[in-house]
Protein backbone atom coordinates (compact mmCIF):
# COMPACT_ATOMS: atom_id res chain seq x y z
CA UNK A 1 0.00 0.00 0.00
CA UNK A 2 1.60 3.60 -1.02
CA UNK A 3 -0.63 5.56 1.15
CA UNK A 4 -1.79 5.55 4.52
CA UNK A 5 -5.84 7.30 4.92
CA UNK A 6 -5.55 7.47 8.51
CA UNK A 7 -2.82 7.02 11.20
CA UNK A 8 -2.56 4.02 13.72
CA UNK A 9 -2.65 0.50 13.29
CA UNK A 10 -3.44 -0.56 9.39
CA UNK A 11 -6.92 -1.27 8.87
CA UNK A 12 -7.76 -3.46 6.35
CA UNK A 13 -11.70 -3.84 4.70
CA UNK A 14 -13.46 -6.71 3.22
CA UNK A 15 -15.84 -5.42 1.27
CA UNK A 16 -18.04 -6.78 -1.46
CA UNK A 17 -21.83 -7.71 -2.35
CA UNK A 18 -23.76 -9.77 -0.10
CA UNK A 19 -22.83 -13.67 -0.92
CA UNK A 20 -20.14 -13.40 -2.06
CA UNK A 21 -17.80 -14.92 0.08
CA UNK A 22 -16.56 -12.63 2.59
CA UNK A 23 -16.66 -14.62 5.18
CA UNK A 24 -14.81 -17.26 3.93
CA UNK A 25 -12.22 -14.75 2.94
CA UNK A 26 -12.26 -13.81 6.11
CA UNK A 27 -11.74 -16.87 7.76
CA UNK A 28 -8.84 -17.56 5.63
CA UNK A 29 -6.80 -14.41 6.50
CA UNK A 30 -7.91 -13.98 9.89
CA UNK A 31 -7.74 -17.84 11.48
CA UNK A 32 -10.44 -18.70 14.45
CA UNK A 33 -9.78 -15.94 16.82
CA UNK A 34 -12.42 -13.58 15.55
CA UNK A 35 -14.66 -10.93 17.42
CA UNK A 36 -18.22 -9.66 16.30
CA UNK A 37 -18.97 -6.48 17.25
CA UNK A 38 -22.16 -3.54 16.55
CA UNK A 39 -20.65 -0.98 15.20
CA UNK A 40 -20.91 2.25 17.18
CA UNK A 41 -24.64 3.71 17.88
CA UNK A 42 -25.86 1.02 15.43
CA UNK A 43 -27.65 -2.39 15.52
CA UNK A 44 -25.07 -3.33 12.14
CA UNK A 45 -22.92 -6.19 13.50
CA UNK A 46 -19.21 -6.93 11.77
CA UNK A 47 -16.10 -9.46 12.08
CA UNK A 48 -13.23 -8.27 13.06
CA UNK A 49 -10.08 -9.71 13.50
CA UNK A 50 -5.50 -9.63 13.00
CA UNK A 51 -4.23 -10.60 9.67
CA UNK A 52 -0.94 -10.60 8.22
CA UNK A 53 -0.05 -7.29 6.06
CA UNK A 54 3.65 -6.50 4.35
CA UNK A 55 7.05 -7.64 5.70
CA UNK A 56 5.76 -9.01 9.19
CA UNK A 57 3.04 -6.41 9.97
CA UNK A 58 -0.28 -7.15 11.56
CA UNK A 59 -2.96 -5.50 10.41
CA UNK A 60 -6.76 -5.25 11.82
CA UNK A 61 -9.26 -6.71 8.90
CA UNK A 62 -12.39 -5.73 8.89
CA UNK A 63 -15.66 -7.01 7.45
CA UNK A 64 -17.92 -4.64 6.29
CA UNK A 65 -20.91 -5.13 5.68
CA UNK A 66 -22.64 -6.54 2.79
CA UNK A 67 -23.80 -3.32 0.28
CA UNK A 68 -24.26 -3.41 -3.37
CA UNK A 69 -23.31 0.29 -3.44
CA UNK A 70 -22.34 3.17 -1.70
CA UNK A 71 -25.12 5.40 -1.82
CA UNK A 72 -26.99 5.29 1.71
CA UNK A 73 -30.18 3.36 0.88
CA UNK A 74 -29.85 1.30 3.71
CA UNK A 75 -28.37 1.34 7.25
CA UNK A 76 -25.99 -1.14 6.30
CA UNK A 77 -24.51 1.12 3.53
CA UNK A 78 -24.45 3.62 5.97
CA UNK A 79 -22.06 1.93 8.37
CA UNK A 80 -19.89 0.69 4.94
CA UNK A 81 -18.83 4.12 3.88
CA UNK A 82 -18.49 5.32 7.46
CA UNK A 83 -15.81 2.46 8.15
CA UNK A 84 -14.76 3.28 4.53
CA UNK A 85 -13.12 6.22 5.63
CA UNK A 86 -11.29 4.76 8.68
CA UNK A 87 -9.37 2.27 6.57
CA UNK A 88 -5.90 2.09 4.92
CA UNK A 89 -6.83 -0.66 2.18
CA UNK A 90 -9.96 -2.22 0.83
CA UNK A 91 -10.01 -6.10 -0.52
CA UNK A 92 -13.38 -5.65 -3.07
CA UNK A 93 -14.59 -9.32 -3.16
CA UNK A 94 -16.27 -9.98 -6.27
CA UNK A 95 -17.94 -12.81 -7.52
CA UNK A 96 -16.40 -14.12 -10.59
CA UNK A 97 -19.27 -15.76 -11.77
CA UNK A 98 -21.27 -11.77 -12.05
CA UNK A 99 -19.04 -9.59 -12.83
CA UNK A 100 -21.72 -7.22 -14.50
CA UNK A 101 -23.60 -7.26 -11.22
CA UNK A 102 -20.76 -7.12 -8.57
CA UNK A 103 -18.21 -4.32 -10.57
CA UNK A 104 -20.62 -1.65 -9.93
CA UNK A 105 -19.66 -1.27 -6.41
CA UNK A 106 -15.83 -1.99 -7.78
CA UNK A 107 -16.26 1.02 -9.56
CA UNK A 108 -18.03 3.47 -6.62
CA UNK A 109 -14.34 2.27 -5.18
CA UNK A 110 -12.11 3.71 -7.79
CA UNK A 111 -14.43 7.05 -7.81
CA UNK A 112 -13.64 7.91 -4.33
CA UNK A 113 -9.94 6.87 -4.50
CA UNK A 114 -9.31 4.45 -2.03
CA UNK A 115 -6.58 1.73 -2.59
CA UNK A 116 -8.59 -1.24 -3.87
CA UNK A 117 -7.46 -4.99 -5.10
CA UNK A 118 -10.13 -7.11 -6.32
CA UNK A 119 -10.51 -10.75 -5.26
CA UNK A 120 -12.40 -12.29 -8.20
CA UNK A 121 -13.88 -14.86 -5.76
CA UNK A 122 -15.18 -17.99 -6.59
CA UNK A 123 -12.70 -18.82 -9.29
CA UNK A 124 -13.44 -22.49 -9.26
CA UNK A 125 -17.31 -21.86 -10.22
CA UNK A 126 -16.13 -20.18 -13.62
CA UNK A 127 -14.95 -22.77 -14.56
CA UNK A 128 -17.83 -25.12 -14.43
CA UNK A 129 -20.14 -22.71 -15.35
CA UNK A 130 -17.83 -22.33 -18.75
CA UNK A 131 -16.79 -18.59 -18.16
CA UNK A 132 -13.07 -17.60 -19.32
CA UNK A 133 -12.15 -14.28 -17.63
CA UNK A 134 -9.06 -13.22 -18.71
CA UNK A 135 -7.95 -11.69 -15.30
CA UNK A 136 -4.69 -9.45 -16.48
CA UNK A 137 -7.27 -7.61 -19.53
CA UNK A 138 -9.53 -6.86 -16.44
CA UNK A 139 -6.69 -5.69 -14.59
CA UNK A 140 -5.64 -3.39 -17.00
CA UNK A 141 -9.01 -2.50 -17.74
CA UNK A 142 -10.13 -1.05 -13.99
CA UNK A 143 -6.73 -0.35 -13.27
CA UNK A 144 -6.23 -1.34 -10.15
CA UNK A 145 -4.81 -4.84 -8.73
CA UNK A 146 -6.66 -7.89 -9.62
CA UNK A 147 -6.23 -11.59 -7.89
CA UNK A 148 -8.29 -14.69 -8.73
CA UNK A 149 -9.27 -16.77 -5.43
CA UNK A 150 -11.64 -19.01 -4.00
CA UNK A 151 -12.02 -18.86 -0.55
CA UNK A 152 -13.04 -22.50 0.01
CA UNK A 153 -10.26 -24.38 -1.34
CA UNK A 154 -7.93 -21.35 -0.29
CA UNK A 155 -6.73 -20.94 -4.20
CA UNK A 156 -5.02 -17.27 -4.63
CA UNK A 157 -5.43 -15.97 -0.88
CA UNK A 158 -1.74 -16.29 -0.44
CA UNK A 159 -1.35 -14.15 -3.45
CA UNK A 160 -4.34 -11.60 -2.37
CA UNK A 161 -2.10 -10.80 0.38
CA UNK A 162 0.89 -9.88 -1.24
CA UNK A 163 -0.52 -7.70 -3.54
CA UNK A 164 -1.83 -5.62 -0.86
CA UNK A 165 1.30 -3.56 -0.92
CA UNK A 166 0.59 -2.42 -4.52
CA UNK A 167 -2.55 -0.99 -3.78
CA UNK A 168 -2.74 2.86 -3.96
CA UNK A 169 -4.63 6.01 -4.00
CA UNK A 170 -5.65 6.83 -7.45
CA UNK A 171 -7.69 9.77 -8.89
CA UNK A 172 -10.46 8.80 -11.07
CA UNK A 173 -12.98 10.18 -13.17
CA UNK A 174 -16.81 10.33 -11.81
CA UNK A 175 -19.43 8.78 -14.13
CA UNK A 176 -23.02 8.92 -13.36
CA UNK A 177 -25.11 5.52 -12.84
CA UNK A 178 -25.74 4.57 -16.37
CA UNK A 179 -22.20 5.25 -17.73
CA UNK A 180 -21.20 2.90 -15.06
CA UNK A 181 -23.41 0.55 -16.42
CA UNK A 182 -21.59 1.09 -20.38
CA UNK A 183 -18.88 0.93 -18.67
CA UNK A 184 -18.72 -2.33 -16.82
CA UNK A 185 -20.30 -3.52 -20.63
CA UNK A 186 -17.19 -2.94 -22.50
CA UNK A 187 -14.84 -4.06 -19.86
CA UNK A 188 -16.77 -7.49 -20.31
CA UNK A 189 -16.75 -7.73 -23.67
CA UNK A 190 -12.70 -7.61 -23.73
CA UNK A 191 -12.32 -9.73 -20.30
CA UNK A 192 -14.49 -12.00 -20.34
CA UNK A 193 -15.92 -15.32 -22.28
CA UNK A 194 -18.72 -17.58 -22.42
CA UNK A 195 -18.50 -21.36 -23.33
CA UNK A 196 -20.26 -24.58 -23.15
CA UNK A 197 -18.00 -26.77 -20.20
CA UNK A 198 -19.00 -30.18 -19.80
CA UNK A 199 -16.98 -31.18 -16.42
CA UNK A 200 -14.58 -34.08 -16.15
CA UNK A 201 -14.13 -36.37 -13.73
CA UNK A 202 -11.26 -35.12 -11.97
CA UNK A 203 -13.05 -31.58 -11.81
CA UNK A 204 -16.09 -33.35 -10.50
CA UNK A 205 -13.94 -35.16 -7.73
CA UNK A 206 -12.25 -31.95 -6.89
CA UNK A 207 -15.36 -30.09 -6.10
CA UNK A 208 -16.88 -32.95 -4.13
CA UNK A 209 -13.33 -33.13 -2.12
CA UNK A 210 -13.43 -29.64 -1.58
CA UNK A 211 -17.14 -28.95 -0.19
CA UNK A 212 -17.30 -29.36 3.53
CA UNK A 213 -20.56 -31.63 3.27
CA UNK A 214 -18.94 -34.29 0.96
CA UNK A 215 -15.35 -33.15 1.46
CA UNK A 216 -15.26 -34.46 5.34
CA UNK A 217 -16.49 -38.14 4.58
CA UNK A 218 -14.49 -38.29 1.66
CA UNK A 219 -11.58 -37.73 4.17
CA UNK A 220 -12.16 -40.06 6.38
CA UNK A 221 -12.99 -43.06 3.96
CA UNK A 222 -9.66 -41.32 2.01
CA UNK A 223 -8.15 -42.11 5.37
CA UNK A 224 -9.48 -45.52 5.93
CA UNK A 225 -8.99 -47.08 2.91
CA UNK A 226 -5.69 -45.41 3.02
CA UNK A 227 -4.26 -47.30 5.69
CA UNK A 228 -5.76 -50.20 4.88
CA UNK A 229 -3.87 -50.61 1.53
CA UNK A 230 -1.06 -49.87 3.63
CA UNK A 231 -1.76 -52.79 6.17
CA UNK A 232 -2.48 -54.84 3.22
CA UNK A 233 0.78 -54.38 1.35
CA UNK A 234 3.04 -54.36 4.74
CA UNK A 235 1.83 -57.56 6.14
CA UNK A 236 2.20 -59.04 2.12
CA UNK A 237 5.92 -58.15 2.12
CA UNK A 238 6.30 -59.65 5.66
CA UNK A 239 4.12 -62.84 5.15
CA UNK A 240 5.35 -63.19 1.44
CA UNK A 241 9.16 -61.27 1.35
CA UNK A 242 10.60 -60.52 4.40
CA UNK A 243 9.90 -63.76 6.36
CA UNK A 244 10.68 -66.01 4.19
CA UNK A 245 14.31 -64.49 3.33
CA UNK A 246 15.25 -64.54 7.10
CA UNK A 247 13.63 -67.81 8.09
CA UNK A 248 15.76 -69.82 4.52
CA UNK A 249 18.35 -67.36 4.93
CA UNK A 250 19.49 -65.88 7.84
CA UNK A 251 17.89 -68.30 10.23
CA UNK A 252 20.19 -71.41 9.54
CA UNK A 253 23.03 -68.61 9.84
CA UNK A 254 22.55 -67.44 12.85
CA UNK A 255 21.56 -71.16 14.55
CA UNK A 256 25.31 -71.61 13.16
CA UNK A 257 26.70 -68.70 14.79
CA UNK A 258 25.04 -69.67 17.85
CA UNK A 259 26.39 -73.14 18.10
CA UNK A 260 29.76 -71.91 17.21
CA UNK A 261 29.94 -69.21 19.90
CA UNK A 262 28.77 -72.08 22.52
CA UNK A 263 25.24 -70.79 22.61
CA UNK A 264 25.82 -68.45 25.55
CA UNK A 265 28.32 -66.16 27.10
CA UNK A 266 28.64 -62.44 26.72
CA UNK A 267 29.47 -62.14 22.66
CA UNK A 268 26.47 -64.77 22.04
CA UNK A 269 24.58 -62.58 24.05
CA UNK A 270 25.41 -59.38 22.36
CA UNK A 271 25.56 -60.95 19.10
CA UNK A 272 22.48 -63.89 19.14
CA UNK A 273 20.77 -62.89 22.19
CA UNK A 274 19.01 -65.79 24.63
CA UNK A 275 17.70 -68.42 22.89
CA UNK A 276 14.17 -69.17 23.12
CA UNK A 277 13.27 -72.94 23.79
CA UNK A 278 16.87 -73.52 22.66
CA UNK A 279 16.41 -71.66 19.28
CA UNK A 280 16.97 -68.45 17.67
CA UNK A 281 13.95 -66.12 17.78
CA UNK A 282 14.03 -62.94 15.49
CA UNK A 283 11.48 -61.38 17.87
CA UNK A 284 12.09 -62.49 21.54
CA UNK A 285 16.53 -63.46 21.28
CA UNK A 286 17.32 -59.86 21.04
CA UNK A 287 20.78 -59.89 19.83
CA UNK A 288 22.29 -57.23 17.26
CA UNK A 289 22.32 -59.82 14.16
CA UNK A 290 18.39 -60.96 15.23
CA UNK A 291 16.00 -58.55 16.42
CA UNK A 292 18.71 -55.82 15.62
CA UNK A 293 18.24 -56.86 11.62
CA UNK A 294 14.91 -58.16 12.09
CA UNK A 295 12.84 -55.95 13.49
CA UNK A 296 14.30 -52.32 10.95
CA UNK A 297 13.72 -54.61 8.01
CA UNK A 298 11.61 -57.33 8.10
CA UNK A 299 8.44 -55.84 10.89
CA UNK A 300 9.16 -52.31 10.31
CA UNK A 301 10.40 -51.77 6.57
CA UNK A 302 7.21 -53.13 4.84
CA UNK A 303 5.15 -50.93 6.80
CA UNK A 304 7.51 -47.65 6.03
CA UNK A 305 7.74 -48.31 2.18
CA UNK A 306 3.60 -48.92 2.04
CA UNK A 307 3.00 -45.83 3.70
CA UNK A 308 5.19 -43.64 2.09
CA UNK A 309 3.90 -45.68 -1.18
CA UNK A 310 0.54 -44.32 -0.50
CA UNK A 311 1.71 -41.03 0.90
CA UNK A 312 3.24 -39.99 -2.51
CA UNK A 313 0.29 -40.98 -4.55
CA UNK A 314 -1.66 -38.78 -2.67
CA UNK A 315 0.79 -35.78 -2.93
CA UNK A 316 0.87 -36.19 -6.63
CA UNK A 317 -2.67 -36.58 -7.14
CA UNK A 318 -2.98 -33.16 -5.53
CA UNK A 319 -5.60 -34.70 -2.48
CA UNK A 320 -3.35 -33.44 0.88
CA UNK A 321 -3.85 -29.80 0.28
CA UNK A 322 -7.47 -30.77 -0.02
CA UNK A 323 -7.19 -32.96 3.62
CA UNK A 324 -5.95 -30.00 4.85
CA UNK A 325 -8.48 -28.02 3.93
CA UNK A 326 -10.89 -30.28 5.20
CA UNK A 327 -9.18 -30.67 8.91
CA UNK A 328 -8.46 -26.87 9.26
CA UNK A 329 -11.72 -26.30 11.62
CA UNK A 330 -10.35 -28.80 13.57
CA UNK A 331 -6.91 -27.47 13.36
CA UNK A 332 -7.69 -24.10 14.90
CA UNK A 333 -9.14 -25.08 17.86
CA UNK A 334 -5.83 -26.60 18.52
CA UNK A 335 -3.69 -23.62 17.30
CA UNK A 336 -3.10 -24.41 14.64
CA UNK A 337 -4.04 -24.36 10.75
CA UNK A 338 -4.97 -27.14 8.38
CA UNK A 339 -1.89 -27.58 7.38
CA UNK A 340 -0.09 -28.83 10.59
CA UNK A 341 -1.83 -31.99 9.13
CA UNK A 342 1.13 -32.47 7.17
CA UNK A 343 3.71 -33.07 10.14
CA UNK A 344 1.04 -35.74 11.99
CA UNK A 345 1.23 -37.65 8.30
CA UNK A 346 5.02 -38.11 8.40
CA UNK A 347 5.06 -38.53 11.86
CA UNK A 348 2.78 -41.66 11.39
CA UNK A 349 5.58 -42.30 8.55
CA UNK A 350 8.38 -41.62 10.85
CA UNK A 351 8.46 -38.99 13.98
CA UNK A 352 11.92 -37.92 12.65
CA UNK A 353 10.46 -36.44 9.23
CA UNK A 354 7.34 -35.36 10.86
CA UNK A 355 9.48 -33.24 13.71
CA UNK A 356 11.85 -31.85 10.74
CA UNK A 357 8.11 -30.10 9.21
CA UNK A 358 7.70 -27.90 12.17
CA UNK A 359 9.54 -25.88 10.47
CA UNK A 360 6.65 -25.18 8.15
CA UNK A 361 4.84 -23.60 11.41
CA UNK A 362 5.66 -19.81 11.41
CA UNK A 363 5.23 -19.08 15.03
CA UNK A 364 7.17 -20.50 18.30
CA UNK A 365 3.70 -21.06 19.66
CA UNK A 366 2.58 -23.37 16.70
CA UNK A 367 5.74 -25.31 16.52
CA UNK A 368 5.40 -26.25 20.39
CA UNK A 369 2.08 -27.17 20.30
CA UNK A 370 2.25 -29.77 16.88
CA UNK A 371 5.68 -30.63 18.18
CA UNK A 372 4.28 -31.75 21.35
CA UNK A 373 0.86 -33.26 19.85
CA UNK A 374 2.96 -35.13 17.51
CA UNK A 375 5.32 -36.74 19.98
CA UNK A 376 2.75 -37.42 22.75
CA UNK A 377 -0.51 -38.96 20.31
CA UNK A 378 1.26 -39.86 16.98
CA UNK A 379 2.98 -42.86 17.29
CA UNK A 380 5.30 -43.94 14.28
CA UNK A 381 4.59 -46.88 11.62
CA UNK A 382 7.12 -48.86 13.19
CA UNK A 383 5.69 -48.40 16.65
CA UNK A 384 2.03 -48.77 15.18
CA UNK A 385 2.86 -52.01 13.49
CA UNK A 386 4.12 -53.94 16.51
CA UNK A 387 1.15 -52.60 18.51
CA UNK A 388 -1.42 -54.24 15.92
CA UNK A 389 0.99 -57.16 16.08
CA UNK A 390 1.48 -57.52 19.77
CA UNK A 391 -2.37 -56.32 21.30
CA UNK A 392 -3.97 -57.68 17.60
CA UNK A 393 -3.98 -61.17 18.98
CA UNK A 394 -5.70 -60.05 22.11
CA UNK A 395 -8.67 -59.06 20.31
CA UNK A 396 -8.59 -55.80 17.58
CA UNK A 397 -11.32 -53.52 20.38
CA UNK A 398 -7.81 -53.38 22.31
CA UNK A 399 -5.90 -52.08 19.33
CA UNK A 400 -8.82 -49.96 18.43
CA UNK A 401 -9.12 -48.31 22.42
CA UNK A 402 -5.26 -47.85 22.22
CA UNK A 403 -5.35 -45.40 19.73
CA UNK A 404 -8.76 -44.14 20.42
CA UNK A 405 -7.27 -43.30 23.76
CA UNK A 406 -4.02 -41.27 22.02
CA UNK A 407 -6.77 -39.21 19.23
CA UNK A 408 -8.53 -38.26 22.44
CA UNK A 409 -5.14 -37.00 24.59
CA UNK A 410 -4.68 -35.44 20.76
CA UNK A 411 -7.81 -33.39 21.12
CA UNK A 412 -7.78 -32.29 24.64
CA UNK A 413 -3.92 -31.71 24.72
CA UNK A 414 -4.67 -29.39 22.26
CA UNK A 415 -7.34 -28.16 23.38
CA UNK A 416 -6.09 -27.50 26.02
CA UNK A 417 -2.65 -25.43 25.34
CA UNK A 418 -4.76 -23.27 22.72
CA UNK A 419 -6.23 -22.29 25.68
CA UNK A 420 -3.74 -21.68 27.93
CA UNK A 421 -0.89 -20.32 25.54
CA UNK A 422 -0.96 -16.91 24.60
CA UNK A 423 -0.86 -15.97 20.66
CA UNK A 424 -3.04 -16.29 17.89
CA UNK A 425 -4.03 -18.48 15.73
CA UNK A 426 -2.52 -17.91 12.01
CA UNK A 427 -4.41 -17.31 8.85
CA UNK A 428 -4.26 -20.73 6.59
CA UNK A 429 -2.75 -19.62 3.07
CA UNK A 430 -1.95 -22.03 0.71
CA UNK A 431 -2.54 -23.17 -3.01
CA UNK A 432 -4.52 -26.47 -4.07
CA UNK A 433 -3.45 -27.11 -7.10
CA UNK A 434 -6.24 -29.19 -9.77
CA UNK A 435 -5.80 -33.47 -9.57
CA UNK A 436 -3.66 -34.49 -11.87
CA UNK A 437 -2.48 -38.68 -12.68
CA UNK A 438 0.22 -39.26 -10.77
CA UNK A 439 3.17 -40.36 -12.51
CA UNK A 440 4.97 -43.65 -11.11
CA UNK A 441 8.28 -42.32 -11.76
CA UNK A 442 7.95 -39.83 -9.52
CA UNK A 443 6.28 -42.01 -6.84
CA UNK A 444 8.90 -44.30 -7.03
CA UNK A 445 11.95 -41.80 -6.74
CA UNK A 446 10.42 -39.89 -3.44
CA UNK A 447 9.51 -43.32 -2.22
CA UNK A 448 13.56 -44.32 -2.47
CA UNK A 449 14.41 -41.24 -1.12
CA UNK A 450 12.27 -41.53 1.95
CA UNK A 451 12.68 -45.49 2.90
CA UNK A 452 17.11 -44.60 2.27
CA UNK A 453 16.11 -41.84 4.87
CA UNK A 454 14.68 -43.96 7.38
CA UNK A 455 17.08 -47.00 6.83
CA UNK A 456 19.78 -44.54 7.59
CA UNK A 457 17.73 -43.18 10.67
CA UNK A 458 16.24 -46.95 12.07
CA UNK A 459 18.40 -49.30 11.75
CA UNK A 460 21.84 -47.78 13.63
CA UNK A 461 19.66 -46.58 16.55
CA UNK A 462 17.87 -49.55 16.86
CA UNK A 463 21.34 -51.95 16.93
CA UNK A 464 22.00 -49.33 19.42
CA UNK A 465 19.55 -49.55 21.41
CA UNK A 466 19.95 -53.37 21.91
CA UNK A 467 23.69 -53.36 22.50
CA UNK A 468 22.47 -50.67 25.18
CA UNK A 469 20.38 -52.83 26.59
CA UNK A 470 22.50 -56.01 26.61
CA UNK A 471 24.95 -53.96 28.25
CA UNK A 472 22.49 -52.80 30.84
CA UNK A 473 21.30 -56.56 31.44
CA UNK A 474 24.93 -57.94 31.34
CA UNK A 475 25.89 -55.39 34.18
CA UNK A 476 22.95 -56.11 36.17
CA UNK A 477 22.30 -52.21 36.02
CA UNK A 478 18.12 -53.06 34.81
CA UNK A 479 17.66 -54.98 38.35
CA UNK A 480 18.67 -52.27 39.81
CA UNK A 481 16.85 -49.65 38.12
CA UNK A 482 13.64 -52.38 38.30
CA UNK A 483 14.17 -52.33 41.80
CA UNK A 484 13.66 -48.00 42.18
CA UNK A 485 11.05 -47.61 39.94
CA UNK A 486 8.81 -50.95 40.63
CA UNK A 487 6.81 -48.48 43.13
CA UNK A 488 5.57 -46.36 39.96
CA UNK A 489 5.16 -49.06 38.05
CA UNK A 490 2.96 -51.38 39.64
CA UNK A 491 1.55 -48.45 42.16
CA UNK A 492 0.44 -45.97 39.05
CA UNK A 493 0.31 -48.40 35.88
CA UNK A 494 0.07 -52.09 37.57
CA UNK A 495 3.11 -53.24 35.43
CA UNK A 496 5.70 -55.43 36.84
CA UNK A 497 9.06 -54.12 37.07
CA UNK A 498 10.28 -55.87 34.59
CA UNK A 499 8.78 -53.54 31.87
CA UNK A 500 11.28 -50.83 32.87
CA UNK A 501 13.72 -52.25 30.21
CA UNK A 502 10.84 -51.32 27.54
CA UNK A 503 10.68 -48.03 28.77
CA UNK A 504 14.37 -47.27 29.05
CA UNK A 505 14.59 -48.69 25.81
CA UNK A 506 11.89 -46.23 24.40
CA UNK A 507 14.26 -43.35 24.90
CA UNK A 508 16.14 -44.74 21.72
CA UNK A 509 13.78 -47.05 19.41
CA UNK A 510 9.32 -47.12 20.60
CA UNK A 511 8.81 -49.75 18.23
CA UNK A 512 11.71 -52.00 19.52
CA UNK A 513 10.05 -51.00 23.18
CA UNK A 514 6.54 -52.47 21.99
CA UNK A 515 8.59 -55.38 21.37
CA UNK A 516 10.35 -56.12 24.31
CA UNK A 517 6.73 -56.47 25.91
CA UNK A 518 6.09 -59.51 23.96
CA UNK A 519 8.00 -62.25 26.44
CA UNK A 520 7.20 -60.08 29.75
CA UNK A 521 3.40 -62.37 30.37
CA UNK A 522 1.55 -59.31 30.47
CA UNK A 523 -2.29 -59.45 31.05
CA UNK A 524 -4.00 -57.60 28.28
CA UNK A 525 -4.73 -54.38 30.82
CA UNK A 526 -0.99 -54.19 31.72
CA UNK A 527 -0.72 -54.89 27.67
CA UNK A 528 -2.80 -52.00 26.84
CA UNK A 529 -1.29 -49.82 29.86
CA UNK A 530 2.14 -50.15 29.12
CA UNK A 531 1.47 -49.38 24.68
CA UNK A 532 -0.47 -46.46 25.63
CA UNK A 533 2.28 -45.02 28.16
CA UNK A 534 5.11 -46.08 26.04
CA UNK A 535 3.26 -43.80 23.35
CA UNK A 536 3.11 -40.88 25.07
CA UNK A 537 5.86 -40.36 27.70
CA UNK A 538 8.92 -39.11 25.43
CA UNK A 539 10.11 -39.26 21.79
CA UNK A 540 12.74 -41.78 20.55
CA UNK A 541 16.21 -39.98 20.61
CA UNK A 542 15.87 -39.31 16.58
CA UNK A 543 12.61 -37.36 17.10
CA UNK A 544 14.11 -35.82 20.75
CA UNK A 545 17.35 -34.69 18.87
CA UNK A 546 14.76 -33.00 16.14
CA UNK A 547 12.64 -31.89 18.14
CA UNK A 548 15.55 -30.12 20.22
CA UNK A 549 16.78 -28.11 17.15
CA UNK A 550 13.66 -27.24 16.15
CA UNK A 551 12.24 -26.00 19.58
CA UNK A 552 15.11 -24.95 21.36
CA UNK A 553 15.98 -26.23 25.09
CA UNK A 554 13.64 -23.98 27.30
CA UNK A 555 10.58 -25.23 24.82
CA UNK A 556 11.80 -29.00 24.54
CA UNK A 557 11.89 -29.19 28.46
CA UNK A 558 8.62 -28.03 28.79
CA UNK A 559 7.25 -29.96 26.09
CA UNK A 560 9.16 -33.11 27.36
CA UNK A 561 7.43 -32.29 30.54
CA UNK A 562 4.02 -32.54 29.38
CA UNK A 563 4.86 -36.15 27.86
CA UNK A 564 5.52 -37.02 31.23
CA UNK A 565 2.95 -35.70 33.21
CA UNK A 566 0.30 -37.01 30.42
CA UNK A 567 1.74 -40.64 30.27
CA UNK A 568 1.85 -40.43 34.22
CA UNK A 569 -2.14 -39.23 34.37
CA UNK A 570 -3.04 -41.05 30.72
CA UNK A 571 -2.01 -44.18 32.51
CA UNK A 572 -3.05 -44.09 35.47
CA UNK A 573 -6.63 -43.03 34.53
CA UNK A 574 -6.83 -46.21 32.54
CA UNK A 575 -5.35 -48.37 35.34
CA UNK A 576 -8.38 -46.90 37.40
CA UNK A 577 -11.21 -47.64 34.76
CA UNK A 578 -9.78 -51.14 32.92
Amino acid sequence: MKDARSGGDKKVLLMGNPNVGKSVIFSRLTGARVAISNYPGTTVGFSHGEMKFGAGEIAMLMDVPGVYSLHSLSRAEEVAMEMLEKGNVVINVVDATNLERNLFLTLELKERGVPVVVALNMWDETRHKGIEIDVARLEKELGIPVVATCGLTGVGIKRLVERLTEAEVKKFPKLDRDHKWEEIGKMLDVSQKLRHHHHTLLERLEDISTRPVTGLPIAALVVYFSFRAIVFIAEGLINYVMDPLFEKIWWPLMTSLSSYLGENGIVHDLLIGKLVAGEVDFGQSFGLLTAGLYVPLAAVLPYIISFYLILGILEDLGYLPRLATQVDNLMHQLGLHGYAILPFILGLGCNVPGAMALRLMESRREKFIAGTLMAIAVPCMAQIAMIVGLVGSRGGEYVALIFGVLFTVFVVKGFILNRVMKGRSPEILWEIPPYRMPKPAAIIKKLWMRVSEFLGEAVPYVLLGILFVNILYISGIFNWLSNIFAPVLNGLWSLPKETISAMIIGFLRKDVAVGMLRPLGLTTKQLVIACTVLAIYFPCLATFIVMLRELGIRDMIKSAGLMLLTAAVVGGLLNLIL
